[in-house]
């Protein structure tokens, strides 16, 4: 089963508009096409050279999400490609901006930040992989973003990735909050921050399929997870959604996986914003830039 294939019947033919604003690029100008011949996507392309003029309404959005700048200061952010493509998407003229194959992470999500903003409810932004395999897939985060999230923020990423799993998966997602040690065969302070973060995640999202703490075998064996939790669970054993105590785990995690397990990585892809906005590898192929596109446009409502 080839999730990028079935993504891509969900948008075929929406006319979704994908702002990326690094045309400059020759990988960006083949994927632009390549989504455009596919009837993906409608590209929206410009580069330092081009950006199209600011309007007021342009500005006035950057305002109402940093007050404190004037005109003139948003007029300035607004003439870089980044800041500009943001705030096409906030004010409707576009679905989702794609960047990052010229800009780092950080420069993508700081003009995320200040031109879309973040979704209600969520403290941070943070990114997800997907990870295929020709007999299964999974959904990873976060691997790419935050270092050492706090249970509040680890519950906010477990919430966006359960919403983005969503729109991606052919099933309902079924989210194991990983550790080392499953349901209190370990005391240690990073256990704890688990279990707080469970009890957090089922506040704000009851009808979630959510369980923790969990070790990667009890959350993807039903075997072993019968066996170390001593009962039937609607996610151990049957997780798709794996979410990682830190980025230490994460990032080591999807390498390996890819690596060494022969996992198809895709992504990261982010999340967490008010609209869809995500960033790109540095070394990403065409094909990659396709399939993140794919992925982030099918976020759009």
């Amino acid at each position: 089963m080839n999730l990028i294939e079935e993504a891509k019947a969900k948008i075929k033919g929406r006319k979704l508009k994908l702002v990326m604003p690094e045309g400059g690029d020759e990988r960006i100008r083949k994927a632009a096409a390549q989504l455009e011949r596919e009837g993906l996507a409608e590209p929206i392309m410009f580069n330092d050279a081009d950006v199209p003029r600011a309007e007021q309404r342009h500005v006035d959005v950057v305002r109402s999400l940093r007050p404190k700048l004037t005109d003139q200061m948003a007029e300035r952010l607004l003439s870089r490609p980044l800041y500009r493509a943001g705030a096409a998407v906030a004010v409707g003229d576009a679905d989702a901006v794609l960047a990052g194959v010229q800009i780092t992470t950080a420069k993508v999500i700081e003009a995320a930040l200040m031109t879309i903003g973040l979704a209600q409810g969520m403290s941070l932004p943070s990114s997800y992989f997907l990870m295929q395999w020709p007999d299964r897939h999974l959904i990873f985060a976060d691997c790419a973003v935050n270092v050492d999230p706090a249970p509040a923020q680890l519950a906010d990423i477990a919430i966006a990735t359960a919403r983005s799993a969503q729109s991606v998966l052919p099933e309902s997602p079924r989210v194991a909050l990983l550790s080392f040690s499953t349901k209190g065969s370990a005391r240690h302070a990073r256990v704890e921050k688990i279990t707080e973060t469970l009890t957090l995640v089922r506040s704000r999202e009851p009808e979630l399929l959510i369980d923790g703490e969990l070790q990667l075998d009890a959350a993807l064996c039903p075997a072993v997870a019968v066996r170390k939790l001593g009962h039937e669970s609607a996610v151990a054993g049957k997780a798709n959604v794996l979410i990682f105590p830190d980025l230490d785990a994460g990032n080591i995690a999807y390498k390996t996986a890819q690596y060494l397990g022969g996992a198809q990585a895709i992504g990261p892809v982010l999340q967490g914003f008010a609209n869809p906005v995500s960033d790109l590898s540095r070394g990403a192929s065409v094909e990659d830039i396709v399939a993140t596109a794919v992925l982030l446009l099918t976020q759009v409502k």
